[in-house]
C-alpha cells in the first residue's frame, strides 16, 4: 500500500477510535466515504491514470475502501450499544423502592365494576364469555329477532361499516349490544349454558348520560325448565349484593324487546329527592331481561320445546354512576388524575364477595 493510502488508512481508524458519539462518527463517515470524502476523491483520479497504474491503483484503493468501509460500519455499532448501555443504565427503576403515595395507580370505577360483576355472578356459576367488536349485521340484528324497520337499525343509531368484498353482503357494524356474544356462544356450544358478557359497545349518543362507545355487561342461560322465577331470582341476588343492601327492593315491570318474550324492565327503590339507593317510595330502572325468545332459540339452531332460558342486559356506566353518584357520564373518559384518584379503586383490593352477600 503506497504511504497516502496507508496515512489514510491510519487516520481515519484512529479517529473512529477516538468518536465518542453519532455525530463524531458521521463526520468521520462522511469525510471518508461520501462523495467529497477523502477516498472518493481517489477513486476519482483513477479515471486519469493509464491503464496498468489504473489497474495497480484500483485494487489498492478498493481494498482500502473494503476495510474502511467494515471499520466505519462496526464503530457505529459499537457507538449504539454504547449508548443502548447508558441509557439503560440511566433509566433503570429499582421495584423494589415504594412507590411514591401521589404516583399510586387506582383500578378505574368501570373496570372495578366488571370485576364485580364476575365475582357476583361467577358465584352463581356464570363464566365470563368474549366476541369481537364488529359484528355482522345477522349477529347483532336478525338474529335476535330484531325487524329490519327497528330504530336501532338506522343510521342514526348504528355506526355502519362498509361491506366486506362483493355480492350483495349486509353491512358490519360496531356491534350496540354485547347480545351478539349470546348468539354465538349458543351456535358454538350445547346447554346448558350460563354465561356473562361484558365489553364494549357503541351507540350514536353523546350527552351526559349516553356516550358513543360504553360498556355493557349482558347474560345468558339456557337449559331445560328455566323459568321467569329463576330469573327474578338470580338478578335479585346480584343487584341485592352488588349495591350492597340484602333488603334492596326490586320490581319487574312488564316491557317489550324483540328478543326476549316476556320481557320485563327491572326497577330498585331509591329516592328521588335524596338520590340513596333502597330509600325512598320511589323506583329507578336499571336493567332489562326477559325470557329468551323461542324464534332466537331457533335462529341458533335451538328447539324451543326442549331449551328454554333467560337473558338480561345492564349498562355497566350507569351501574357504577348510581353506587357512587357519579353525575355525568363523559367524566368516565376524560382522563383526569383526580376524578380518578377519588373514584378509583386501590389495586391492592381485589374485588371479592363478603361472606353474606
Amino acid at each position: 500500500m503506497s504511504d497516502d493510502l496507508e496515512t489514510l488508512r491510519q487516520e481515519t481508524l484512529a479517529a473512529l477510535a477516538a468518536a465518542a458519539d453519532r455525530r463524531e462518527w458521521d463526520a468521520i463517515r462522511v469525510g471518508t466515504l461520501g462523495k467529497s470524502g477523502r477516498l472518493t476523491a481517489l477513486l476519482k483520479e483513477l479515471g486519469r491514470m493509464t491503464p496498468d497504474a489504473r489497474k495497480l491503483r484500483g485494487a489498492a484503493v478498493n481494498r482500502l475502501r473494503d476495510e474502511l468501509s467494515r471499520a466505519i460500519e462496526e464503530r457505529g455499532a459499537a457507538i449504539e450499544a454504547e449508548i443502548l448501555n447508558a441509557r439503560l443504565v440511566a433509566e433503570r427503576v429499582d421495584v423494589t423502592l415504594p412507590t411514591p403515595p401521589d404516583r399510586t395507580g387506582m383500578i378505574h370505577p368501570i373496570s372495578r365494576t366488571m370485576e364485580e360483576m364476575t365475582a357476583i355472578f361467577g358465584a352463581m356459576g356464570f363464566r365470563v364469555a368474549e366476541g369481537p367488536d364488529i359484528e355482522t349485521d345477522w349477529h347483532n340484528f336478525s338474529a335476535l329477532n330484531t325487524p329490519d324497520h327497528h330504530p336501532a337499525r338506522t343510521d342514526q343509531d348504528t355506526f355502519y361499516l362498509p361491506a366486506e368484498g362483493s355480492g350483495g353482503n349486509r353491512a358490519r357494524v360496531l356491534r350496540t349490544q354485547t347480545s351478539g356474544v349470546q348468539i354465538r356462544t349458543m351456535l358454538a356450544e350445547t346447554p346448558p349454558i350460563r354465561i356473562i358478557a361484558p365489553g364494549r359497545t357503541y351507540r350514536a349518543d353523546h350527552d351526559a348520560t349516553h356516550s358513543p362507545m360504553f360498556h355493557q355487561c349482558e347474560g345468558l342461560v339456557i337449559d331445560r325448565g328455566i323459568t321467569l322465577a329463576h330469573l327474578k331470582g338470580c338478578l335479585t341476588d346480584f343487584l341485592r349484593a352488588f349495591f350492597g343492601k340484602p333488603d334492596l327492593p326490586v320490581r319487574f315491570r312488564a316491557s317489550y324487546f324483540p328478543f326476549t318474550e316476556p320481557s320485563m324492565e327491572v326497577d330498585i327503590g331509591w329516592s328521588r329527592k335524596s338520590g340513596e339507593i333502597g330509600g325512598g317510595g320511589d323506583w329507578l330502572e336499571v336493567l332489562g331481561s326477559g325470557m329468551v325468545h323461542p324464534r332466537v332459540l331457533a335462529n341458533c339452531g335451538l328447539d324451543p320445546r326442549e331449551w328454554q332460558g333467560f337473558a338480561f342486559g345492564m349498562g355497566i356506566e350507569r351501574l357504577t354512576m348510581l353506587r357512587h353518584g357519579i353525575p355525568d357520564l363523559r367524566s368516565f373518559y376524560e382522563s383526569d388524575v383526580r376524578w380518578l384518584r377519588h373514584y378509583g379503586t386501590s389495586p391492592l383490593s381485589p374485588a371479592l364477595l363478603h361472606e353474606g352477600l
